[in-house]
């Protein structure tokens, strides 16, 4: 029983269970979620992106370097800045870039903490708004902390050989290289302020996700009028999302037993799955990437995708359904998939809604949540990788090393998600009007007749 207070008009009233004195070691335990929650998410992380380089062959990198690697993987996976460095002297230049996401990474993180942020508050019938911010605040602090450490370790430098043949054929450079004893290096280190930004707004944007599509957590009063049009659709969108690395998942599975090269594979499954996964969800809507791949990037990829990215001259291509289609005719199972993936979402999407939502409702919903879904995939599968090298003017920067990009085309992502979107959760709507609990049926009955 919550204990019983007089209101003004001499009427009695209980006091919300937020307002009961806490146990003596509540804000201890508080702390120890927060701190499992960080402790196994890095931990996580760490082992999949461990496995996931050692299977693509960093374990052979030379001086010590393979975990300042790992680290800096882990850095990359919750969106911080990872900046590449070169140093050749005052004969030389180098120039590097890197952008990528090891989505396989970033994802099994997000689920562990997700999951374990979640769990001390599933069987809770209502949660106050300063208890849930004070949760998130202990896990903010924590997880800074262990990104701090992340951050420090992810630094290191390697000198290169300009007559290695893995920066192919030099030429006049090596020669003149040797004869002046220059030797260039490329190094990486994580920037720490902006690593800690970046990830601080993943791990934010991460527990508002979970916390929204969580049937199971409870919400503060104040955010309870926003329960019926987000959870239903924020779900829908978690497992079309999940769906689809499932399905990536067992393709790789097939792939890795039944063809060459399983250590390659394992890796791209370990590192960039959901990247794969998501992309190919993207091109199934009619959306459009550009891609430029040139020469081979050393891990397994689709063999229509890796003719397309790296283009009849070697200049790149537009990654798009007709595209891969004209390369291999079976791309086109991908619209099928995505059309029955998306009218799964948006019956699920119903199911999950009230029954005094309308069609036309359920359609608006969808579209808008596909579309910012789009968004944030599209965001985190870019790709910009530039490495190159010039010695006493000889040479371009951008030729030796060479540059892989893939930019989505946002009009062309957004525009079709939407209307694939409205299409789906009208249609969606449709089919779970039959399925829906007689109880909100009659609801709606009730509320007609009134």
């Amino acid at each position: 029983m919550h204990p019983i207070t007089d209101d003004e008009s001499g009427g009695s009233v209980s006091q919300p269970p937020s307002a009961a004195p806490r146990a003596p070691g509540h804000h201890l335990r508080v702390w120890g979620d927060a701190l499992a929650a960080v402790v196994a998410g890095v931990a996580v992380m760490f082992a999949v992106a461990a496995l996931g380089l050692w299977a693509a062959g960093a374990g052979d990198l030379p001086d010590g370097a393979f975990p300042a690697v790992v680290a800096a993987t882990v850095v990359a996976a919750v969106g911080g800045s990872v900046r590449l460095s070169g140093d050749a002297g005052f004969l030389a230049d180098t120039a590097a870039g890197l952008a990528v996401v090891p989505l396989s990474v970033t994802l099994a993180g997000a689920v562990v903490i997700a999951v374990l942020f979640l769990r001390p508050l599933r069987h809770r019938a209502v949660a106050s708004g300063t208890e849930l911010l004070g949760r998130v605040a202990r896990t903010a602090v924590l997880w800074l902390l262990a990104l701090l450490v992340v951050s420090l370790t992810a630094r290191h430098t390697f000198r290169i050989d300009l007559g290695d043949a893995g920066l192919g054929d030099l030429g006049d450079l090596g020669d003149i290289g040797d004869a002046l004893g220059i030797s260039p290096s490329v190094g990486f280190r994580a920037a720490v302020l902006p690593t800690l930004g970046f990830g601080l707004l993943w791990l934010l944007v991460l527990l508002a996700v979970a916390t929204a599509v969580s049937r199971r957590t409870p919400l503060p009063s104040r955010l309870l009028r926003f329960q019926e049009p987000v959870r239903p659709a924020a779900f829908a969108m978690l497992a079309l999302l999940l769906g689809y690395v499932v399905l990536g998942l067992l393709a790789g599975v097939v792939v890795l037993c039944t063809r060459g090269h399983p250590a390659e594979t394992a890796a791209v499954l370990l590192l960039g799955l959901p990247n794969l996964a998501w992309l190919a969800l993207g091109v199934g809507l009619g959306g459009a990437w550009d891609a430029r791949v040139p020469g081979s990037l050393g891990l397994p990829m689709p063999k229509a995708l890796a003719a397309v990215a790296r283009g009849a001259d070697g200049k790149g291509g537009v990654v798009d359904i007709s595209s891969l289609a004209e390369r291999d005719g079976r791309a086109w199972l991908l619209v099928v998939l995505a059309a029955v993936a998306l009218l799964a979402a948006g019956f699920l999407m119903a199911v999950r809604s009230s029954a005094r939502t309308r069609p036309w409702q359920h359609a608006v919903q969808l579209a808008a949540a596909l579309a910012v879904t789009l968004l944030v995939a599209g965001i985190l599968t870019r790709i910009s990788a530039r490495f190159g090298l010039s010695l006493l003017g000889l040479g371009d920067l951008a030729g030796f090393g060479g540059e892989v990009s893939l930019r989505p085309r946002w009009w062309t992502l957004l525009g079709f998600g939407m209307l694939w979107g409205l299409v789906a959760g009208f249609l969606g709507s449709l089919l779970a009007r039959r399925v829906r609990r007689r109880g909100d049926v009659t609801e709606v009955a009730d509320e007609g007749g009134r």
